[in-house]
């Protein structure tokens, strides 16, 4: 058995790609004149992307990103609420028309009978008359009692209840029904969830039944009157929240 070592090169294979070969022909392993810095070759092993886009994206812009879903939660249509709310600067841009401001006061006349005709039927058992007369028997004034600040508590309950829960369901009471109007979320034209739909319910009746209602909702239509772009009066802002037809 011999000693003598293996010729050089007989344990490795011909095709290592780890070792860098010289060129045949050149004894010195002098790189050849087109590459007098010595450079690799472009190829690469590793996968790495070119220099030329840092972001792998595969040339053109390094922000290629991909344009947002078409639709979403849009009751419209519209690809994105009122036209997509977010997308662009404008979120009037493909909004369904504005509500006209005289069948919104009707659609509101409508609610507070619904609710107030039942109520005030409901208390007439519970009225007490209190007449004032004259010495000769003459009434000089009627009053009346009966726990007027229990059925103001019953009403506040009963016209925001019926606010609140008429909006979260579908974003119309039964006068938006009979008007053509919806509530809507002005971000994405969505129904409002119970949480605004609340806010714009107790905004909108709890000054007008505790306080002053005629003063109330005069302040509401001027301001809806007055507000641009969206017409909203003040329970719409606190809501975030616009009236729409569905006409």
């Amino acid at each position: 058995m011999t000693t003598n070592p293996p010729p050089p090169g007989s344990g490795q294979p011909e095709d290592d790609p780890f070792k860098k070969q010289p060129p045949s022909g050149d004894p010195y392993g002098t790189p050849p004149p087109s590459d007098p810095y010595g450079t690799p070759p472009p190829s690469d092993p590793y996968g790495t992307p070119p220099p030329s886009d840092p972001y792998g994206s595969g040339g053109g812009s390094p922000y290629n990103t991909p344009p947002p879903p078409p639709g979403g939660n849009d009751p419209y249509g519209g690809g994105g609420g009122f036209g997509g709310y977010g997308s662009g600067p404008d979120p009037m841009q493909g909004m369904p028309p504005l509500a006209d401001m005289g069948k919104r006061v009707l659609a509101r006349i409508i609610d507070a009978l619904i609710i107030g005709i039942p109520l005030g039927l409901i208390q007439l058992p519970f009225r007490k008359v209190e007449t004032d007369t004259d010495d000769v028997g003459d009434v000089i004034s009627q009053s009346y009692s009966g726990g007027s600040f229990i059925w103001t508590i019953i009403a506040c309950v009963a016209f925001v209840g019926y606010e609140w829960f008429m909006v979260k369901n579908n974003g119309q009471t039964l006068g938006k029904k009979l008007m053509n109007l919806r509530v809507g979320m002005l971000q994405d034209g969505s129904t409002p969830q119970s949480n605004a739909a609340l806010t714009r319910a107790a905004v909108l009746w709890l000054p007008a039944l505790l306080c002053c209602p005629c003063v109330w909702w005069l302040i509401l239509i001027v301001m809806m009157s007055a507000d641009k772009p969206y017409k909203q009066a003040l329970h719409d802002k606190a809501a975030k929240t616009v009236v729409v037809s569905t006409v």
